[in-house]
This record gives structure tokens, sequence and C-alpha cells, in this order.
């Protein structure tokens, strides 16, 4: 075990809190889709990784400056993720559970190999902002400028989306609809617009952390949602699926659990994707339902 000194730690403990912020955005995404549909969203990764491509091209090809290009990225992955909600998921919405999780893993099949041929094999870097990149110094430790606004961007993220669905009748009518459809159907909600705001807020959630992992790790590949999406939807189980909270708490758990073994085990650092899949097991054996979520009886 490697012993290191303070500002060494406290690098580390921003790089965890880092990584746990973009696990945390993620994983809210699943976590929203199961709330509301008890769909696991498959291609949440892969929504993910479009968000990271589109303000790449916006960047590159559009030559949009980054305050541009990144919105305009955030907008078009919200409009995929709303028409694939239309043509993938609501037509089956009323079929067995089985087709439309079977539907899902297709979408994500597709989409991965289109980008393949769309964006070709070869991975490309993310554009450099020389504002992110730069380097602070907070007493003895140094810090990359992206590093610090990760979290903030997360916290501001979050603070907003608790706002939207515990003060605002959007929010209300989600909370209606993750408890009972007919329910809230007969009481005046659009299910079929609450789902599609659903599909869009948790697709601008990845596109918002696929354009703060682009800037971390700038190296961009069609494939790259793959680790990503399957850690955080691990997150979102872990945190209890289906809470939002949970979701958040599950991200932080993943981001530091990786960072901390890596820090201080660096012989272990082959291992490091592996955590995740120990603590889903730990957790699932001690807590099933996860650390903030409830016991359930599954409906057949």
């Amino acid at each position: 075990m490697t012993i290191m000194d303070f500002p060494t730690f406290m690098q580390q403990v921003v790089n965890s809190l880092s990584l746990g912020s973009l696990y945390a955005l993620l994983a809210i995404g699943y976590t929203m889709v199961y709330g509301i549909l008890r769909l696991i969203n498959f291609a949440h990764g892969d929504i993910f990784m479009l968000g990271a491509y589109f303000a790449f091209y916006a960047i590159t090809i559009f030559t949009l400056p980054w305050y541009l290009a990144f919105p305009v990225a955030i907008i078009f992955t919200v409009l995929f993720g709303i028409i694939l909600e239309r043509f993938a998921y609501r037509p089956l919405r009323n079929s067995p559970r089985i087709a439309i999780m079977i539907s899902a893993i297709g979408a994500s099949y597709l989409i991965e190999n289109l980008g393949v041929m769309i964006f070709g094999g070869r991975p490309e870097a993310f554009p450099t902002i020389q504002l992110f990149n730069q380097i602070f110094s907070i007493g003895s430790v140094k810090v990359s400028g992206v590093s610090l606004l990760i979290p903030i961007v997360t916290l501001v993220v979050l603070l907003v989306l608790f706002y939207v669905i515990n003060k605002t009748k959007t929010g209300m009518a989600m909370r209606a609809v993750s408890k009972d459809y007919e329910a809230a159907r007969l009481m005046g909600v659009d299910v079929n617009t609450i789902i599609t705001i659903t599909f869009g807020i948790g697709s601008g959630l990845a596109a918002v952390g696929a354009i703060l992992w682009g800037m971390k790790y700038p190296q961009l590949i069609p494939l790259m949602g793959l680790m990503p999406g399957l850690k955080c939807f691990i997150a979102a189980v872990i945190g209890g699926i289906g809470d939002v909270r949970g979701a958040v708490i599950g991200g932080f758990i993943l981001g530091f659990g990786e960072i901390m073994l890596v820090a201080f085990i660096p012989d272990l650092s082959g291992y490091r994707d592996a955590f995740a899949f120990v603590v889903l097991i730990l957790v699932l054996l001690i807590k099933p339902s996860g650390i903030m979520g409830k016991a359930t009886v599954e409906k057949v």
C-alpha cells in the first residue's frame, strides 16, 4: 500500500469528486427512466457517446465557439433521446417487459455500429479549451480547471433537477406517473408527454456528462459509452435504482473507490474496472434494493 503526503491525497480527493460527479450525471439518467417506465435504457451509454461527438463536430467542423457548441450538442442529444423513446420504446410500452428490454439492447448495438460506420473507428481528440485546462493552486494542492469545473457543474445541474422534480407541476406529474400510470392518466396527466420529458432530461444529463468527460479524458471512440454506461448502471443499482439521490450516492461511491484503489494500491490498478462489480455484488448481497431503495414485490 502506498503512503502519500497530504497534497497528493487532496489531489486524489479532487479527482475522485470529478469522476464521481461524472458517474452521478449518467446514473441519474438511468434511474429516472427506470423510475418512470421500469425500463433499463441500455442505450443510455450510447447517447452519452453521441453527446461527446456532437460537441466535437460542432467545434471542429462547424467551428462554433465552445460556449455555443456545447448547448447545441446538448439540444441534439436531447432530441435524439426523445426520438429513440418515440420509435424504439413507445410502440412496445404495453408489450411484455422482456420485449422492451430486447428493444433497448438492440437500440444500443444499432447506435454503436452506426457510430463506427459514421464516425470511424479511429480515436478522435476532444478539442482542448484553454480556459478549463489551466492549473490552479489551492495551498499546496495543484488541480486542473476541468477537475474543479466538473463537481460545480454537477452540483448546479442536480439543484436544478431536484427543484424540477420536487417544486414544479411537471415534477409532480413525473412522481405520479412513477407510482401508477393509470391513476396518473385518470388525474389528467399526459403520460406520453411526461415520459418524453423524462427521456429528454436523461439524455441532456448524459450530454452534459459526455462534454465534461471529453474535456477530462479527451479521447473519443464510438464505443466510449460502453464501460461508463455499464458502471453508471451499476451506480444506479447500488444507490437504489429509481431513486435520484441513490444514483448520486452510487456514482460517488464508485468514483471515490476507483481513484483511491489506484492511489493507495497501485498494484491493483488493472482491477480498477472490476471494483464496480465487486461493490455491486456486496451491495446486492447485503441490501438487494440498493442503499436508498425500498424493497418491493415485482408484479408479473
